[in-house]
C-alpha cells in the first residue's frame, strides 16, 4: 500500500468516486478533451497543463495542491495545526514518514473506529472492572456455598459451570478490542484488493495441477509446459540452469499423458537414465 495516491489515482477517484462521471461527462462538463483526461489518469502520463490543473481543480472543488500530490487534504487546505489538538510526539511522528499517513487515515475515518475508541476507553478508565468483579463474586460465592453444603465433585456439571462463568476482564476486552480491528482492518484489506502493491493470489495445487492438464490437452510442446509450470509456481525460469531444465524434460518424458513427449522440437532428446550397478563384493 503506497502512502499516498499519485496524480493519476487523484484524478481517477474524484472521477469515479466523488462525482461518478465517465471520461465523455466529465470532458463535456470541463471543456477538456476525452483523450487528454484519459491520458491524465493513465500511468504513463508526461505532463498536464496549469490550465487543466485550474479547471479540474475547480470543478472537483479541490485545491490545486491536491491534484499534484503536494497535499492530502481536498477540503482543508489551511486548517489551523493547534485546532487539531494533536500532542508534538504525534505531529513529529506524522511528520517524519516512519509511518504510513495513509493508512492510519483509513483506519481512522472507517465507520468503526469510533466503536474500537469508544471499548478502550472503557478498557483503560476500568468502567467496566467492577461490574466484571460483581459477577464473578456472585458466582463464585454461589460455587462456595454449594461446595461447603453438598461437596460435590470437581467435575461436577453445575460446579464447573460457576467456575467456567466468571470472567477475566482483560481476556474479555482483548477479544472484544481483536474483533474490533479485524473488523476494520478486514474493510480496508478489501478495498485495496485492485491495488498494484497487493499481492496477486497465489494457485492451490488443484489449480495447478488443472491447468498443467489443460496444456497436455492442447497439445502444448514441452517447454510451453514448462513455462507454464513454473510461471504458477513463481519459478524464475530463465534462473533454471541447462542441466535442470534437461532434468525436466528427462521427467516429463515419463509422462504417459503427453501426446508426444519425445517431439522436443529440436531440442536434444532425453537420455535414458540408468541407475549404476552395484559392483559384487568378491
Amino acid at each position: 500500500m503506497y502512502t499516498k495516491l499519485s496524480i493519476p489515482e487523484r484524478l481517477k477517484d474524484l472521477r469515479v468516486v466523488d462525482k461518478h462521471l465517465t471520461l465523455e461527462q466529465l470532458a463535456e462538463q470541463t471543456g477538456l478533451s476525452r483523450s487528454a483526461l484519459g491520458k491524465y489518469e493513465s500511468d504513463d502520463y508526461k505532463d498536464i497543463s496549469p490550465f487543466a490543473i485550474a479547471t479540474l481543480a475547480e470543478f472537483y472543488g479541490v485545491s490545486t495542491d491536491y491534484l499534484m500530490g503536494l497535499s492530502e487534504n481536498k477540503n482543508h487546505p489551511n486548517t489551523e495545526l493547534q485546532s487539531l489538538h494533536l500532542s508534538d510526539d504525534m505531529v513529529e511522528l506524522l511528520s517524519s514518514g516512519r509511518i504510513n499517513n495513509r493508512l492510519l487515515c483509513e483506519l481512522a475515518t472507517h465507520p468503526n473506529f469510533q466503536r474500537l475508541m469508544t471499548d478502550m476507553e472503557i478498557f483503560i478508565d476500568r468502567i467496566a472492572d467492577m461490574r466484571v468483579e460483581q459477577m464473578n463474586l456472585i458466582l463464585e460465592a454461589t460455587r462456595q456455598t454449594v461446595i461447603n453444603s453438598h461437596a460435590p465433585g470437581e467435575n461436577d456439571l453445575y460446579m464447573r459451570t460457576l467456575e467456567l462463568g466468571q470472567i477475566q476482564e482483560s481476556d474479555f476486552f482483548s477479544h472484544v478490542l481483536h474483533d474490533d480491528l479485524d473488523n476494520i482492518v478486514r474493510d480496508i484489506r478489501e478495498a485495496h484488493l485492485k491495488d498494484k502493491t497487493t499481492a496477486d493470489p497465489q494457485p492451490t495445487l488443484e489449480d495447478v495441477k488443472e491447468q498443467f492438464e489443460q496444456a497436455v490437452q492442447q497439445g502444448s510442446d514441452v517447454e510451453m509446459l514448462i513455462h507454464e509450470f513454473c510461471d504458477k509456481l513463481q519459478i524464475p525460469f530463465e534462473k533454471i540452469s541447462s542441466e535442470d531444465f534437461s532434468a525436466f524434460l528427462r521427467i516429463l518424458s515419463l509422462s504417459k499423458m503427453l501426446k508426444n513427449p519425445n517431439n522436443m522440437r529440436g531440442k536434444a532428446k532425453p537420455q535414458p537414465y540408468y541407475a549404476p550397478k552395484r559392483k559384487k563384493r568378491r
